[in-house]
């Protein structure tokens, strides 16, 4: 099959197509002919060698992906081949064909076609599951950083949808009003002073999701209400910071960091059920919308890591087959 391949790390010319053999499911596993790969930030990190995969996962990138089942391993009870799915994966996204345990793969949503199905489960999994961490509540206030990228602008809508305020932070006027029409009830630009223009608008934010990490622990910190929460799952501005114990203390917050890829499969397989029965019924009655998306073929796959990160992509992209 083909797949990407990436012999040394470093900058986009890493990214190199190349054939290697097909993998062969297991028992309790599945084998999908790929459709579409969804494209993430993780898979940049793992390109320039800052983020491996767990111990006994293919090298290969790509943690999310849609297809056809092509063949399934011994005791799998709810897939056949020929079925529709999109995966949650460790791995091996970037390629013809994957492997993935038969819990990790769940229906496409109502209505939403293969391609597009391809960029939605690992944000919604993220979302559902950092949320469910920081215990959001109706009528609490949250912040989202980057609100115009994938996992921002699903944020956003989850959280509304959930009963909450929602403030985003972002870059550009243009990003700006993005997350203003995806339902932010404020868009801070994080150039300016977000911190005080938060207090201003809520008083604080009770839940933080922060895609940034060391750059912002001290704002974020500053910027928690009595109680909040803040859960780290990015390290876009470094991964060392400091933290002013005394201030933490003093509002009773909770810092939290957690990442998708490394929880075991139980947890991965009972996230994406939570999703299939929470979150596909929202984009079925429109409470929550897909993000805009940049659909790019498969062997384009250096211009889709370029554009991710360029700072001007905003939503989804996606590599079809």
């Amino acid at each position: 099959m083909r797949a990407v391949i990436v012999t040394s790390p470093g900058d986009v010319d890493a990214l190199t197509l190349g054939e290697m053999p097909t993998p062969t499911p297991g028992p309790g596993e599945v084998l999908v002919r790929t459709v579409a790969s969804g494209v993430n930030r993780a898979d940049v990190l793992q390109r320039q060698g800052h983020y491996p995969p767990p111990p006994g996962v293919t090298d290969v990138i790509g943690l999310e992906a849609s297809g056809v089942v092509a063949a399934v391993g011994s005791g799998v009870e709810r897939w056949r081949e020929g079925d529709q799915v999109v995966a949650l994966l460790a791995g091996g996204g970037y390629a013809e064909y994957f492997v993935a345990p038969e819990g990790q793969l769940i229906s496409p949503p109502p209505g939403v076609d293969l391609v597009s199905a391809a960029g939605v489960l690992e944000v919604a999994a993220t979302v559902l599951s950092n949320l469910r961490v920081a215990r959001l509540a109706p009528g609490e206030v949250f912040l989202v950083h980057g609100g115009a990228g994938g996992i921002g602008t699903f944020a956003t809508q989850y959280a509304k949808a959930v009963g909450a305020t929602v403030v985003a932070t972002a870059g550009s006027a243009a990003k700006l009003d993005h997350c203003r029409s995806h339902g932010a009830d404020h868009a801070l630009d994080y150039h300016d002073d977000w911190v005080g223009a938060l207090k201003e608008a809520t008083g604080g934010a009770d839940v933080i999701l922060d895609i940034i990490g060391a750059k912002y622990l001290e704002s974020n910190v500053a910027a928690l209400r009595r109680g909040g929460r803040i859960v780290v799952i990015g390290l876009q501005g470094g991964a060392k910071g400091t933290l002013n114990l005394g201030l933490l203390l003093a509002k009773q917050g909770t810092v939290a960091a957690t990442s998708l890829r490394f929880r075991p499969a139980a947890e991965k397989a009972e996230i994406c059920a939570a999703v299939e029965s929470e979150v596909w019924p929202m984009l079925a009655d429109g409470r929550i919308r897909l993000s805009p998306e940049t659909r790019m073929p498969f062997d384009d796959v250096r211009r889709a890591h370029t554009q991710l990160v360029g700072g001007d992509n905003v939503g989804k992209i996606v590599l079809v087959h």
